[in-house]
């Protein structure tokens, strides 16, 4: 499974949270796409992510490269500091843990 994070800085995480909605509603319809969940920091309410997640790399960035999602984070510009920044980490099983 793939982690596909996408991390905003914003002035207001209620402003944000239209186009974050709308970036998940997006992602549903991609195949691949399992789930997703957005996290607001406790020690700097300024920052918030989405988390998705995804079978595989490919479903991911195919995803993030579409043009409705580069659609949706440049309409964020408007309410956050900065631009997204968007990272991807594999589910690694504990048992591979030496």
């Amino acid at each position: 499974m793939i982690k596909g994070i996408i991390g905003y800085k914003v002035l207001s995480y209620k402003d944000v949270e239209p186009i974050l909605m709308q970036l998940r509603s997006h992602a549903m319809q991609y195949p691949g796409f399992v789930g997703a969940e957005n996290l607001i920091s406790e020690e700097d309410f300024s920052v918030v992510i989405m988390i998705s997640t995804w079978e595989t790399i490919e479903n991911w960035r195919t995803w993030a490269d579409s043009r409705r999602t580069r659609d949706l984070l440049r309409q964020a510009k408007a309410v956050t500091m900065g631009a997204a920044r968007l990272t991807t980490y594999r589910t690694m099983p504990t048992t591979e843990w030496r």
